[in-house]
């Protein structure tokens, strides 16, 4: 039999064990730590950036810190970070809402009052360099076992021809049986239409005048006054509206639709602004005539801007009522009736037709509106195109105009299942719009599946694509740390330097005049692997530096001050010390972009004369090309090094 070790001898042996033990448990972090501080060393190395570029955080003060849902560059240089109340139903409910002015040359920020909830709206650039901001929330969605009060669409009426009625949140209607059900938000019902007919009799002599009224309607949401299940009816039949008297009591009532405790979803506003950059504040104009929540706003070639998709006032998906607003009245008129999912990506192609990627966030029956296609306006046809493989999978994928835009390419990249679907796909696909039949042709595989990618054209023609995730809202830890570019011409993926913030839902990238790229946001759906902890909303900026400015920065070409316009022959001239550095140029529109949806950013390409310490840029005439509006003009050396951008107005 051995002898027994002595009790000091027990604990040397235990210590020895203890530290064996404690080391190997401690390995992998030890192993970690060390391959963190030598990728931070290896990123950090003047190659590394030449070949893949930089990532950088910006320093913002707590104050200015939001949930930043919208950003969209303006021809002051500065960018508008719009919140509302950035998903956050304590800011709604609280009326707090969020637009943060962000200036990235000095680094500055500035609060923007904001009038309304323009949270998942929609905005476009506008001729004169201000930024149309429409629709936003008017309410909250309530799943399914939280709805205590039975809701629903009335429709109120107004048989009146001599007045419009404003009936104030809160107004109350009143059903044959007595149950009440309130307003949620104010309405106004314009007066009845009236309209006169002569007749002639068997003689032909004129009777008197015919008159004829026709009631006008408004749709405004009511909640029961009364909780629980009584206050449930799918029956149509008339409301009195309480507090009416005399004539108007009779004029004016409401006639209900369905009212029920089932899933409420959100709601959207018709409130219309435009941003005025110069000045720094909203402008109120015109409401839309339909409430829009999940909106896609763009431009077309005459400077008007079509309002597509979103869910109304009372939670469904519009119908196809589109409308269109004319920045020189202000105004809005109906447009070319379609139906879209929401946020539907649309781009304005040669012959003023929008092209439709099948790209679209969020809300929309799976077998409906699905379909690429080219839309033309004029005769509201669709002409679908075919090609695109996982066309399951477009929901929150990425679309935009190749560069240079008179290739009249689209391409779509990655993408998701409809929903809360688990799919993702790395497709990505190419279609060239001048061709006889277009039809999609693979392009290069993404890395893996991806959802919520953000993709931005580049002055020297490729295109950064970052972030997004795997699953649904960057469920299961799913973000995916990775970045790189896309070469149109040899239709390949290089690698870029990866991000160190993921980035998913609620995330935008745009491009700056300095040719950086800002990134802002993300909303994840919970912030563990495991699904248990609810997300928080990433409030951390980043901006990406090119390979190229870590190249050649110090020699990068450059434009001298110059003018603002055109000229009478849409040429515009600057000079430069160094001309032999201007090799190409491009015409540059600046980004407006949510939910991966950015139909505004185009890069056209110019033509290119010198004259001594002169260079002139010829910009084409084609409207649907370039349509109205603030650009950046780079131009860009032999090695594709980008000059910083000079704002051009092309009327």
């Amino acid at each position: 039999m051995a002898p027994q070790p002595s009790s000091r001898t027990k604990k040397t042996v235990l210590g020895i064990g203890g530290v064996a033990i404690l080391a190997g448990l401690n390995a992998p972090a030890a192993l970690d730590f060390a391959g963190d501080r030598y990728h931070a060393y290896k990123i950090a190395q003047p190659e590394y950036k030449a070949k893949y570029g930089s990532w950088s955080q910006v320093d913002i003060p707590e104050e200015y810190r939001t949930n930043a849902i919208h950003a969209a560059l303006l021809h002051t240089g500065k960018v508008l970070i719009v919140a509302g109340s950035g998903n956050e139903q304590k800011k709604f409910d609280a009326g707090s809402f969020d637009t943060v002015l962000w200036d990235p040359v000095k680094n500055t920020f500035k609060k923007i009052p904001t009038p309304e909830d323009f949270f998942c709206g929609g905005h476009a650039q506008l001729p004169d360099g201000r930024l149309l901001v429409a629709g936003g929330t008017a309410r909250y969605e309530l799943l399914d076992g939280e709805v205590e009060r039975a809701g629903g669409g009335m429709r109120v009426k107004n048989e009146s021809p001599d007045k419009a009625v404003f009936l104030k949140k809160g107004t109350r209607f009143r059903s044959p049986a007595g149950v009440e059900y309130a307003t949620k938000f104010d309405v106004t019902v314009p007066k009845a239409k009236r309209t006169f007919k002569v007749t002639y009799d068997k003689s032909g002599a004129m009777r008197p005048w015919q008159t004829k009224v026709t009631a006008s309607e408004r749709r405004v949401w009511v909640e029961a006054v009364e909780k629980g299940p009584l206050s449930v009816t799918e029956k149509q039949s008339q409301y009195e509206v309480v507090g009416l008297k005399g004539k108007q009591a009779a004029n004016v009532y409401g006639l209900s639709e369905k009212i029920t405790l089932e899933k409420q979803d959100y709601q959207g506003i018709r409130a219309a602004y435009e941003f005025d950059p110069v000045a720094e504040k909203y402008v109120p104009v015109e409401p839309m005539d339909k409430a829009r929540w999940y909106p896609t706003l763009v431009g077309l070639d005459d400077g008007r801007v079509l309002a597509v998709s979103g869910l109304d006032d009372v939670g469904k998906i519009d119908p196809g009522d589109n409308e269109i607003y004319d920045p020189r009245t202000k105004k809005w008129t109906p447009g070319p009736k379609r139906y879209f999912p929401t946020y539907p990506a649309l781009f304005l192609t040669k012959g003023n037709k929008l092209f439709y990627s099948a790209s679209n966030a969020g809300y929309g029956p799976a077998d409906q509106g699905r379909e690429p296609g080219l839309w033309d306006l004029e005769k509201n046809t669709f002409e679908k195109v075919p090609g695109l493989r996982d066309q399951d999978q477009t929901e929150t994928s990425s679309s935009l105009l190749l560069p240079p835009a008179q290739d009249q390419k689209v391409m779509i990249l990655g993408g998701g299942g409809v929903g809360e679907s688990k799919k993702s796909t790395r497709r990505t696909a190419v279609v060239d719009l001048k061709k006889d039949n277009p039809a999609f042709v693979d392009g290069p595989d993404l890395p893996q599946g991806t959802r919520y990618l953000n993709s931005v054209i580049m002055p020297d023609d490729s295109v950064f694509t970052t972030n997004g995730s795997k699953d649904y809202r960057g469920r299961s830890a799913s973000n995916i740390l990775k970045a790189q570019f896309y070469d149109p011409r040899s239709n390949t993926f290089r690698e870029a330097a990866a991000p160190l913030v993921g980035r998913n839902y609620h995330s935008e990238a745009l491009l700056l005049p300095d040719g950086r790229v800002a990134t802002f946001g993300s909303d994840p759906l919970f912030d563990d692997q495991q699904n248990t902890k609810l997300g928080h909303f990433e409030q951390r900026m980043e901006v990406f530096t090119p390979p190229a400015l870590h190249r050649g920065a110090a020699n990068r070409p450059a434009l001298k001050d110059g003018p603002k316009a055109l000229d009478a022959r849409h040429r515009v001239t600057f000079r430069t010390a160094h001309p032999e550095r201007v090799v190409k140029a491009r015409l540059m529109r600046p980004s407006a972009v949510t939910h991966t949806t950015d139909v505004e950013q185009r890069s056209i390409e110019l033509g290119v004369r010198k004259k001594g310490t002169s260079v002139t840029f010829d910009v084409p005439r084609d409207r649907a090309l370039v349509p109205p509006g603030w650009y950046m003009l780079f131009v860009t050396d032999a090695k594709g090094t980008p000059s910083e951008a000079k704002w051009i107005q092309v009327k």
